[in-house]
This record gives C-alpha cells, sequence and structure tokens, in this order.
C-alpha cells in the first residue's frame, strides 16, 4: 500500500482517505456474532470524531457473491468519512464470508436476516452513532424494507431494489411508517427498471424514485460510484456540496481486489 501527499491527488478506485477504521462483531437475539468494520471520521487527536451522520449497509446477495467488500459500499467506506464527515458500518450477513472474516450461521433468504438487521441498528444506537440511515443494495434492499422500520433510524436509501422478497405489504408497511424512502434506479437494471418502479413504488408517498441513466445493477465504473456516493450524502446531508473528484491531504492506495466484488447477481 502505497501513500500520497501531493496537492489534488485524483480519487481513484482503489483510493483509501484517511478515517478512523476499526473491526467490530454484532451480536444477534439469536445468538449469532457477525463481523464488520466501522469507519468514522478522523479526530484531531488520531481518535474518532462525531460523525454528522451514520451508514449502516446492507449488502448484496451473499449467495451470488455480494458481501460488506461489495464495491460501492467498500467505496463508501473508504471515503466519506473524510469527503462528508459521515460514519460506514459495513457487515457481513449470517453466513457470509470476507477478507474481515466469516459471520455466524447460514444465509437464510431475508428471514433470520431480520436478527442482522436489528442488530446493526442496536450497534450504532449503543455506540451513539448519530442520524443512522439505512443502505442497501439489492438483497440488502429487501432487508432494508421488510425488517428496517426501527424509530432510531431517519430513513433508507436503496440501490437497484429488485422487490422479489420485499412485497406489497412490506411497501404499505413502510408508507405507514412514514420515514424517507430514497429508491436509485439503473437505467438498464436487470430486475427492477425506472418506470416499473415508479409504478410499484407509488403506494409509498414519501418515497423518491430517482432513475440513472446509463447505470446497471452493479454499478461498475467510477462515474456510477460517484453518482451513487453524490446521492446518499445529498439525501443524509441536505445541502452538501457534490462531493470532490481530489483530495489534496495524505491518502492511500488499496491493494487490488482478485475479483471486483460487486454484488453480484441477485436472481
Amino acid at each position: 500500500m502505497s501513500t500520497h501527499t501531493s496537492p489534488a491527488t485524483p480519487i481513484r478506485s482503489l483510493t483509501v482517505l484517511p478515517a478512523h477504521r476499526e473491526d467490530v462483531e454484532l451480536h444477534t437475539a439469536d445468538g449469532l456474532t457477525l463481523v464488520g468494520e466501522l469507519a468514522r471520521p478522523l479526530g484531531a487527536d488520531g481518535g474518532p470524531a462525531t460523525p454528522a451522520a451514520t451508514l449502516v449497509t446492507l449488502h448484496p446477495l451473499p449467495t451470488h457473491g455480494g458481501y460488506m467488500d461489495s464495491h460501492v459500499y467498500r467505496k463508501a467506506a473508504w471515503r466519506l468519512p473524510a469527503l462528508a464527515d459521515l460514519a460506514v458500518l459495513r457487515f457481513n450477513t449470517r453466513g457470509t464470508s470476507s477478507p474481515r472474516g466469516t459471520s455466524d450461521g447460514a444465509f437464510d433468504g431475508g428471514v433470520g436476516e431480520q436478527f442482522d438487521v436489528h442488530a446493526a441498528i442496536e450497534f450504532a444506537e449503543f455506540h451513539d452513532l448519530p442520524r443512522r440511515w439505512l443502505v442497501g443494495w439489492s438483497f440488502g434492499t429487501e432487508l432494508a424494507l421488510m425488517h428496517g422500520r426501527d424509530p432510531s433510524i431517519e430513513g433508507a436509501i436503496l440501490l437497484s431494489p429488485p422487490l422479489h422478497r420485499a412485497t406489497d405489504a412490506d411497501l404499505d408497511a413502510w408508507a405507514a411508517f412514514g420515514k424517507p424512502l430514497v429508491v436509485l434506479v439503473p437505467e438498464h437494471d436487470d430486475y427492477l427498471r425506472p418506470d416499473e418502479a415508479r409504478r410499484r413504488f407509488a403506494r409509498v408517498p414519501q418515497a423518491e424514485v430517482i432513475a440513472v441513466d446509463g447505470a446497471k445493477h452493479l454499478w461498475v465504473g467510477e462515474a456510477a460510484v460517484r453518482r451513487v456516493l453524490d446521492e446518499v450524502v445529498a439525501h443524509v446531508l441536505p445541502g452538501h456540496d457534490s462531493l470532490p473528484t481530489t483530495w489534496d491531504g495524505p491518502s492511500t492506495t488499496a491493494e487490488s481486489p482478485a475479483a471486483l466484488a460487486v454484488g453480484e447477481e441477485d436472481a
């Protein structure tokens, strides 16, 4: 891993900006231990600073390659503590493995994962991480819709929702819940495209469906990632400027992963 200190270094795919990062464990009500990482803004003393808000991330389908390092979330954790003063909590749902380790249990199709979602929200509460938002991607959007209606969260942001497991009853429950729901739908999504998404989410009055031209389900490419991160920050921190594409402080460059951990199909 190399370090850069030159002014206005471009932020590239593998750029890692300063943050306080620590491995964490989540403990579920049904007795499992889940592995994860918490990235927080870096304080002047080198310890963690209080973030402006918190992202609790829910990864894509683990049976098709999704995990806490799926690339949008990895880049969120690498960039957003420094660029937007956000905390980013990532974790592997039950039975999911990543370089961080393997969470206890076994994949349960979104049913037992309700305890995983609750454990992540409770972790954020217990550690006084403020203004908590759920960010779900693909399978993670199903978990957010089915299990994320906790009064301590401020809202949810959905990336590429397939609406396979989440039903109209879950959408109706979110409508009654009343918290904001931001839905980013790629123009060329494999499962739910913008027009159908607008129809399905119309039953949630507070849902904002945003069609993203040119994007695909996996948000591959730096332009797609930047669009996602800009939308996340704009909704979690209204009035925040668009994220910069350069950084004039110290940074590191991560090793290129053996495989692009994108989170992969949600068939």
